[in-house]
């Protein structure tokens, strides 16, 4: 099984700490909160990148550089945020 052997990260202290410092410092919808945890678990644990379809939150140009800063803020280092689209280029095999 695939998902067997990925390891489990912990959301301690200070992945809630740094989703909360992310919700009062952006302009984040109420929902937003649970996507301001993602974020936060990524980069607390050193997430080099955070592949979503959720452009609402999360893979949103406008609100990468308010992200960066609050992460950044906190000491961590941001994950670079995108859809597995841009990821890969868009391109196809063609």
């Amino acid at each position: 099984m695939f998902l067997a052997d990925l390891p489990l990260l912990d959301i301690g202290s200070e992945v809630t700490e740094l989703a909360l410092h992310l919700v009062q410092t952006m302009p984040l919808q109420a929902r937003g909160a649970a996507d301001a945890l993602h974020i936060a678990l990524a980069a607390r644990h050193g997430i080099d990148y955070l592949l979503t379809w959720n452009c609402a939150h999360i893979a949103n140009a406008e609100l990468r550089p308010h992200i960066n800063r609050a992460c950044v803020a906190k000491g961590y280092a941001p994950p670079v945020l995108c859809t597995p689209e841009e990821l890969i280029g868009g391109h196809s095999n063609e």
